[in-house]
């Protein structure tokens, strides 16, 4: 049997995994990031794990054919560097080095971390025996990656697809990227907590405010569509103004990439049909082949937090 390791390596945690060619997971667990540090303790906190989990298969690196790593911002593939992350310490860092030197290892490959998980999905998840798919995450921001032929696509430059800062409102709510109108800015999980504490302070009359103990700064990306499944009105119309907006970005990336499969993750799609029907409704009255035969499919995420360590760890296949 042939071992991979795959890490994904966040703002707020380390995970990683050994996982077999078809990348199924043997062993995986996971360590804080504590970002505030330099850079190489991170990265040798990265390393302890990836030894710990080989030790505990009673295993050393040179059963492991390479180790993977997804991690936020530029993977730039050519110099083996972090060109920049904005939740990591990590500018111009030479993170595969960094690896190979603590682990001992002569192959370290690394990924932006949304792009591995669209991998990860198109090796044993929702887009599985496709060869064309894209994923978008819906957490903190909108993330996105697209895979083409099975491969990975990421500019030339290794800084795209950045899905989440297409724009869908001219001049819009303002973004972290310091543009305005970002879809991210109306699609994240960030986003819906706004429009719900945006609501909420409009009226008074939902279930939202008992719901919050009425207290608005415990609003969370699950109140709205909460209070929506028990008929409260105000609720419904968060959701609406919600599912409207994330429905125009997927709607510009289908048009755009024509993929087999567009695979929906991260926290908000965790509310399943409830978030998949009313959008589908809207994607098929405004998508540009809604009466083509061929059309692409929407699904929610399968692998869950393990898209990352799977995506991670199939980057070299």
């Amino acid at each position: 049997m042939n071992y991979y390791i795959g890490v994904d390596l966040g703002g707020t945690k380390i995970a990683a995994g050994i996982t077999d060619e078809s990348g199924k997971i043997l062993i995986k667990d996971s360590v804080p990031t504590l970002a505030e540090r330099e850079a190489d303790e991170i990265v040798k906190d990265m390393a302890k794990l990836c030894l710990s989990l080989a030790e505990r298969m009673n295993l050393t690196m040179k059963d492991i054919r390479y180790v993977g790593v997804a991690t936020p911002g530029i993977a730039n593939q050519n110099r083996g560097t972090v060109d920049y992350s904005c939740n990591l310490p990590m500018v111009n860092y030479p993170l595969v080095q960094r690896l190979q030197n603590f682990l001992g290892i002569k192959k370290v490959l690394i990924e932006n971390d949304a792009n591995a998980a669209a991998l990860g999905e198109t090796i044993c998840g929702a887009a599985q025996n496709c060869n064309n798919s894209v994923m978008i995450t819906l957490g903190t921001g909108v993330g996105g990656g697209c895979i083409i032929n099975r491969k990975v696509y990421s500019g030339f430059n290794f800084c795209g697809p950045e899905l989440g800062h297409i724009v869908i409102e001219h001049d819009g709510v303002p973004c972290s990227c310091g543009r305005k109108g970002c879809w991210e800015s109306y699609s994240s999980a960030t986003a819906l907590i706004r429009m719900t504490k945006e609501k909420l302070l409009l009226t008074k009359d939902t279930i939202m405010w008992e719901m919050t103990g009425n207290d608005i700064n415990k609003v969370s990306g699950k109140t709205a569509f909460t209070a929506s499944k028990q008929g409260d009105k105000a609720g419904q119309e968060v959701v609406d103004k919600y599912i409207g907006y994330l429905a125009s970005g997927i709607v510009s990336v289908i048009n755009i990439f024509q993929p087999e499969v567009l695979s929906i993750g991260g926290g908000v799609s965790g509310e399943g049909d409830y978030l998949l029907k009313p959008l589908m409704k809207i994607v098929d009255k405004e998508e540009y082949a809604r009466d083509s035969t061929a059309r692409t499919k929407i699904k929610i995420a399968q692998l869950g937090n393990d898209a990352g360590i799977i995506g991670a760890a199939m980057l070299g296949i």
